[in-house]
C-alpha cells in the first residue's frame, strides 16, 4: 500500500493540529474565518483532483480550484449521490474503514470510504464533550447507548462515535443497551435503577427509533423514572418506531414524561453518515440562550434554495448545506436532503426535503458520471 499524497498528508495534519487544540470547541467561527477558508480551499483544490466524479461535478458548474476564493463558493455534492458513487479522494486499496447509511437489503446505501479514522474521532471527541458532558469533571456520569455496538454494527458510524467516546474514558458503568438487533429494556432499567441507588447522573444517548420504542414499553408497564440530578438525553435520526410516528417536539414531551427531564435536559443531534462532524443543540452548552444548532468551528452551515443553491436570508427555509474539514478523505461539502434555516449564531432543523433524494441521485448520474 503506497504511502498518502503528500498534499492531503499536510492537510490532514493541519485539521488535526486544529481539532486537536486545548479548548479549540469554544473558538468563535468568527474569529477562525480566515483559518477555516484556507483550509477548506486546499481540500477543495485537492478534492477536485483527486476525486474524478467531483471534479466532473464541479466543471459542469464552472467552479474550479483556479476561480474558487471562498468557502462558500465550493459547490456541495448531495446525499443522494453517496448512494450512485464512491466519492472518495484517494486510491481504493487505501481504504480502511466504511460507514454506511441505514435502509434495506434491498436498496443501495450511501457509503463514506475513510482511509483513516484519525478524523473523525478527533471530530467527534470535542464536540460531543462540549455539547452532552460539558459537566463530566464536576460530576459522575453514567453513559448508557440506546444503538447497537460496533461488533454488531460496525458500519454504523452512531455505533462508532458511541464507541469512540466510551473508549477515551471518564464515564462509569457505560456500555449498548441494543443487543441482537432488541432494546435490552430490563438491562436498561437495572443500570437506571443503579444510578438513582448512587445518585450518579445518567446520560442516555440513542437514536429516536430506539427511544420512540422504549416509551412504548414504559407505557405498557404504566413506570416512570425520576432520573437522578444532573441526568440528560441524548437522541438522533428519524421519529420512527414500530407502530407510530412521533415529531421531536413529542418525543421530548414524553422523554420529559416519562423521565422526570426538563427540556433543557434533552439534546437532539444532527448527524448523518456522509460527514466527519455532528451538530448539536445548544441547551446543555449555552442554558440561557435559545435553543439552536451549533456547529464545531471547523465546519460550517449555509442555507440554500434547492434548486439554484443561491443562499437564503437568515430566518427563511432552504437547503441544508455543510462544509466539513474533518471529510478530507471524501467531499467536505455536502447538500443534505433536509430543510432548515439559519438563525443567531446557529441553525435549525425543519425536516425533509421530498425532492432531495431524486435530485441528488440524478446529479450523480448525470454530472459525475460524465454524461452529456
Amino acid at each position: 500500500m503506497s504511502g498518502p499524497d503528500p498534499d492531503r498528508a499536510q492537510i490532514d495534519a493541519r485539521v488535526l493540529a486544529w481539532l486537536r487544540e486545548p479548548d479549540a470547541i469554544d473558538a468563535d467561527p468568527a474569529a477562525t474565518e480566515a483559518r477555516f477558508t484556507e483550509l477548506a480551499l486546499a481540500l477543495f483544490a485537492h478534492q477536485f483532483e483527486h476525486c474524478p466524479p467531483y471534479g466532473r461535478f464541479c466543471d459542469g458548474r464552472g467552479r474550479t480550484p483556479t476561480n474558487v476564493h471562498d468557502w462558500r463558493e465550493i459547490p456541495p455534492v448531495p446525499t443522494g449521490s453517496f448512494k450512485e458513487l464512491d466519492l472518495r479522494s484517494f486510491p481504493a486499496e487505501r481504504v480502511v474503514h466504511a460507514f454506511r447509511t441505514s435502509g434495506t437489503s434491498t436498496e443501495r446505501r450511501g457509503t463514506l470510504w475513510l482511509d483513516t479514522l484519525e478524523l473523525y474521532e478527533a471530530s467527534l471527541l470535542p464536540t460531543f464533550h462540549a455539547h452532552v458532558l460539558p459537566d463530566l469533571l464536576e460530576r459522575p456520569i453514567t453513559l448508557r447507548v440506546l444503538a447497537p455496538s460496533v461488533e454488531e454494527a460496525p458500519d454504523s458510524s452512531l455505533s462508532h462515535m458511541f464507541d469512540t467516546v466510551l473508549r477515551a474514558g471518564g464515564l462509569a458503568g457505560g456500555g449498548f443497551d441494543v443487543k441482537q438487533g432488541r432494546l435490552d429494556i430490563d438491562g436498561l432499567h437495572r443500570h437506571i435503577e443503579r444510578a438513582r441507588e448512587t445518585g450518579d447522573a445518567i446520560a442516555l444517548c440513542g437514536t429516536s427509533f430506539a427511544f420512540v420504542h422504549w416509551l412504548d414499553a414504559l407505557a405498557a408497564r404504566n413506570l416512570r423514572f425520576g432520573l437522578p440530578e444532573g441526568s440528560r438525553v441524548m437522541e438522533t435520526g428519524g421519529f420512527k418506531g414500530r407502530s407510530r410516528v412521533l415529531e421531536r417536539g413529542e418525543l421530548h414531551d414524553a422523554l420529559g414524561e416519562r423521565l422526570g427531564l426538563p427540556p433543557e435536559r434533552i439534546v437532539n443531534q444532527y448527524g448523518m453518515t456522509e460527514l466527519g462532524s455532528q451538530f448539536y443543540d445548544s441547551v446543555l452548552r449555552r442554558p440561557r440562550e435559545p435553543r439552536r444548532k451549533l456547529a464545531p468551528p471547523w465546519a460550517r452551515v449555509r442555507v440554500v434554495e434547492p434548486t439554484t443553491g443561491e443562499e437564503v436570508p437568515d430566518g427563511d427555509v432552504g437547503a441544508v448545506v455543510i462544509v466539513d474539514l474533518a471529510n478530507t478523505g471524501s467531499i467536505q461539502a455536502i447538500q443534505t436532503a433536509d430543510l432548515g434555516r439559519q438563525v443567531d449564531r446557529g441553525f435549525e432543523v425543519i425536516g425533509r426535503d421530498p425532492g432531495a433524494e431524486a435530485r441528488g441521485c440524478s446529479i450523480a448520474a448525470d454530472a459525475m458520471l460524465g454524461a452529456p
